[in-house]
């Protein structure tokens, strides 16, 4: 997982850009809407900075998407088959973490995002991120702690987590060593 598409910044960039036109909406619109600063929107949009995960679920849910419904779109459409050397990767320039799109599709109500956590990594992520979606997370390897809902709780390897309501979660790795793990959600 450390190789990085170089055109995904790019894709992004235009993607933001162009959800926003289609809806006729001014950087401050968009602002407004997704409590990110009109000035780091402008940035992303012109490719002057990589937006953070965290940047880019408030952007997505303003659109009244999924993170993974951002970066789909950015991508392009889908196939059935999800080959291996044509998912999306992208690496969070906040943490360090880095994202697979395993599979999605428009059409499908499941999707699945493989994620390494750098060893002290750590992302928050907001509430509206889960408001139409159901998720669980299964740690393949190492160790991560999930803060959801108020609730705590530390998964090892083999360990699968589903979540409840949406809410503010924390996904952390506090172990020196990296930490590999699959994101199921569904479309609710």
């Amino acid at each position: 997982m450390d190789m990085i598409v170089d055109s995904t910044g790019a894709r992004i960039a235009q993607r933001v850009r162009l959800e926003r036109d289609a809806r006729g909406w001014s950087l401050a619109d968009l602002a407004a809407r997704s409590g990110v600063a009109k000035a780091t929107i402008s940035k992303i949009e012109r490719e002057e900075t990589s937006p953070t995960a965290t940047i880019l679920v408030r952007l997505a849910g303003a659109f009244d998407l999924t993170l993974a419904g951002l970066l789909l779109r950015a991508e392009g459409a889908a196939e059935r088959v999800s080959r291996a050397a044509d998912q999306p990767v992208w690496r969070d320039p906040d943490s360090g973490y880095v994202r697979r799109q395993l599979f999605l599709r428009p059409d499908h109500p499941v999707e699945l995002v493989a994620v390494e956590m750098p060893a002290g990594g750590r992302v928050a992520m907001p509430a509206s991120s889960y408001a139409h979606i159901r998720q669980v997370v299964w740690v393949r390897e190492g160790e991560l702690t999930l803060t959801e809902g108020g609730q705590t709780q530390r998964l090892g390897p083999g360990d699968a987590l589903g979540f409840g309501p949406p809410s503010d979660a924390v996904f952390a790795n506090e172990t020196s060593a990296p930490c590999a793990y699959v994101v199921a959600l569904a479309r609710s």
